[in-house]
């Protein structure tokens, strides 16, 4: 039948032209190697991690959890390129609030993995070598408990760290994060006896910064999202707002260190007025 033979046909040539490709891609990347010390850098770099299913079921490899599997593997290379660029947080959105709907077995099988990736963060020998501090943002209580230890462990086995910082959003969403400011802020307010009339005298936006999950740390100064979604589904809501923007069509898994070259060499053309 015609059709069973159009989809190997089509990635073997996908494939082939990918190997042609390759050595300009190796020149290209030497290229912009040599430049990025030129570049202006961004102290903090926000990673939306999108395209893990669509890049499983392109490459044929028969369940979405095979792509969220290559996607948490992708993620370590990444950071690494980071470092190198002396980036000194990221912050990557792994599982948003709406992700707890998709299927039971897909839910449990991303627990799973974070799971196993946590603790592997715990005894990872380049986060200790690199000093790497490891936060985890969200509404963490609503993951399973075994999960919640491993989080645990791996927070306080890097909190003496202070080089560089890894901040995981994990049943995170932008607008229950600065619900959940404004709510602690209030309740902190009504502690200590503050009616609501002065409360409200008082309150500026910089009343609730130290309530959000970032708070302490420099706002995102680039927030790239891979596999061609031009949005930001919520993420880092407040913390965004002078952010620049970089969109990849690149699935997350298939990431290449000449993508994160391209988006720090477009960061680094922009003039950022910050409303001035």
């Amino acid at each position: 039948m015609p059709g069973r033979g159009t989809r190997p046909a089509s990635e073997l040539w996908r494939r082939v032209k990918a190997l042609i490709k390759w050595p300009f891609y190796a020149v290209y990347q030497r290229r912009l190697e040599s430049k990025v010390r030129t570049w202006r850098l961004p102290e903090h770099i926000g990673l939306i991690m999108d395209g893990n299913r669509r890049f499983a079921r392109q490459q044929g490899l028969g369940n979405v959890s095979a792509g969220h599997f290559r996607g948490a593997e992708k993620l370590w290379e990444v950071l690494n390129w980071c470092y190198e660029a002396d980036v000194s947080t990221v912050t990557v959105w792994s599982m948003s609030l709406d992700n707890f709907n998709r299927s039971a077995k897909e839910v449990q099988a991303l627990f799973d993995l974070f799971e196993e990736k946590t603790r592997e963060l715990t005894n990872h020998d380049d986060v200790h070598q690199k000093g790497i501090r490891v936060r985890f943002l969200g509404q963490v209580e609503l993951l399973p408990e075994s999960l919640q230890t491993a989080i645990r462990e791996a927070e306080a086995a890097t909190s003496g760290y202070d080089r560089y910082r890894l901040n995981i959003a994990m049943a995170y969403g932008g607008r229950e994060e600065i619900a959940s400011a404004f709510r602690n802020y209030l309740l902190d307010n009504s502690a200590v006896g503050r009616s609501l009339d002065e409360v409200a005298d008082e309150f500026s936006a910089s009343s609730i910064e130290r309530y959000l999950y970032t708070s302490g740390q420099p706002e995102p100064d680039l927030i790239l999202r891979t596999s061609g979604e031009v949005r930001l589904s919520g993420f880092l809501l407040w913390q965004s707002t002078y952010s620049e923007y970089y969109f990849c069509d690149t699935h997350w898994p298939a990431l290449r260190k000449i993508d994160l070259l391209r988006a720090l060499r477009s960061y680094s053309s922009r003039q950022r007025r910050r409303g001035r």
